[in-house]
């Protein structure tokens, strides 16, 4: 039986997207008014309608190019706009240099959101779908309100100086731009048998950030950052490991466990482009076969070697 959508359904992951947008800007109204507590939360809520629009549109099958453009629009605004807004207002800096770091964070933002869209139409291999290329656009605009979260809970600091506000600022602008790879959240596959500690967790979770928001929210954030060098090392193992793409992982655990108990690696060639691999050339300085270069003096004294190692002598002729 085939089920037939209606209109207003499939306006539903829009409509989400639109809230987000409202919770975005509802930020820097909040913050205008000194409230900065309901400005934090009002970009949490955004972001979390911001995971949300995409799942439900893949779900209902109503993805559509306007939503994935209202959804960059929605993102630059909520997540780039509004938390610079709420660091200038918070900051107070009449100096100029705020706005400038203010400014840096929302360009920044808008050029990792186009960057974004340019990679969906480019063909990528399969492991490149368990990562984002940057921070993405939430977890950026969360992280660039540390100062203010910290300043919130434990009062004003060293966090809460000019300085430290504008370096935290660019760092994670430069992060958003950047080409390190974090984890998706997408891909993330739940074995059946952690699914009762998982739920214990999330309870564990709820329980903390209604105890303690801000506190429960900064470790959040900091755990996220922390995870950036196990992404890293984690992209690089798959490139060079083809083997393990899209295999489950408790057979991608047993590559990793028997490449590191063998201790093997990839031999390291110089790259050559094109049909180069696979040709065979010689010249008169160097004997070049597939990738390796020789100085052609030198097989006679590798041979000598090698018949050195194995203990026998090689006759004169």
């Amino acid at each position: 039986m085939v089920r037939v959508m209606t209109p207003t359904v499939r306006l539903l992951p829009n409509a989400i997207t639109v809230l987000a947008l409202c919770a975005g800007l509802s930020a820097a109204q909040f913050a205008l008014k000194g409230q900065l507590v309901l400005a934090i939360g009002a970009i949490g809520v955004a972001a979390v309608l911001d995971s949300l629009d995409g799942r439900i549109a893949r779900l209902l099958d109503a993805t559509s190019k306007m939503g994935a453009e209202l959804d960059s629009l929605s993102d630059a605004i909520s997540f780039g706009v509004a938390p610079a807004l709420v660091l200038y207002i918070w900051a107070g800096d009449s100096s100029g240099a705020g706005w400038i770091v203010a400014l840096t964070f929302a360009v920044c933002m808008v050029l990792r959101l186009a960057r974004f869209n340019t990679l969906l139409d480019v063909e990528q291999p399969p492991y490149a779908k368990e990562f984002f290329v940057g921070v993405p656009a939430p977890a950026g605009g969360l992280c660039a309100l540390m100062p203010v979260i910290l300043t919130l809970e434990f009062g004003d600091g060293w966090w809460s100086s000019a300085p430290v506000v504008y370096v935290w600022t660019v760092a994670i602008a430069l992060l958003l731009i950047s080409r390190l790879p974090t984890l998706s959240l997408k891909s993330v596959r739940v074995p059946a048998k952690a699914a009762a500690p998982l739920l214990v967790g999330v309870g564990l979770a709820a329980a903390a950030v209604i105890q303690y928001p801000l506190i429960a929210l900064a470790t959040a954030l900091l755990l996220y950052l922390a995870h950036i060098p196990y992404a890293l090392r984690r992209y690089h193992w798959l490139a060079n490991h083809p083997e393990a793409w899209g295999v489950p992982l408790r057979e991608r655990r047993a590559i990793r466990r028997s490449t590191s108990r063998l201790r093997l690696r990839r031999p390291r060639f110089p790259r050559v482009a094109g049909n180069q691999r696979l040709n065979v050339r010689r010249t008169q300085d160097h004997v070049v076969r597939g990738v390796r270069t020789y100085p052609a003096e030198s097989q006679d004294r590798s041979r000598r070697r090698s018949w050195r190692r194995i203990g026998l002598r090689q006759r004169n002729r």
